[in-house]
């Protein structure tokens, strides 16, 4: 038996309340896992991924909001300086660039975060892995100037992302 026979069995068996636990820790909309735990069992991974995408697809916008809610907001400058700290390995001189550099980076990030969550109502949501603070900026401002409507399409096709290579990590 693989290791991914073996994980699914394990939740397939699980109690539901464990499951739903489970669950929680891949997406925090209530709706998206009561689907998952009512589709139970699941006879392959590729079961699992799909009925996973079909309950994603019943979300209202507020199950999305709730999703989106789950996630940590960019909260001040001292967070984004640990997450982006790229100027270790460098020089004391190339430290001191990077860094005013990185600053001013990371301070237009964590403002237009706070813009962006007065604006739409709900937190900047992306698939942030391997991505760079200049690069999650980047996005941000291609984004901010987009309708609610479709920020709320971004960022649930992005909930989408980050909950099924979550789901990937648990196999």
């Amino acid at each position: 038996m693989s290791d991914h026979d073996k994980q699914l069995e394990l939740l397939n068996s699980l109690p539901q309340s464990q499951f739903i636990s489970e669950m929680a820790n891949i997406c925090s909309s209530k709706t998206w896992q009561s689907t998952m735990a009512a589709s139970r069992p699941f006879q392959s991974l590729e079961q699992f991924m799909l009925m996973a995408k079909q309950a994603f697809s019943q979300l209202s916008e507020s199950d999305w909001l709730e999703a989106f809610a789950g996630h940590p907001m960019i909260g001040d400058l001292s967070s984004l300086q640990k997450k982006y700290n790229q100027a270790k390995h460098l020089s004391e001189a190339e430290q001191a660039q990077v860094n005013h550099a990185q600053q001013a980076t990371l301070s237009a990030l964590l403002d237009l975060n706070q813009r962006y969550l007065s604006r739409y109502g709900f937190i900047f949501i992306v698939f942030a892995s391997g991505k760079s603070a200049e690069e999650m900026l980047h996005i941000l401002e291609q984004r901010y100037g987009n309708s609610r409507e479709q920020e709320l399409y971004n960022a649930a096709e992005q909930q989408q992302r980050i909950s099924l290579r979550r789901m990937e990590n648990l196999f």
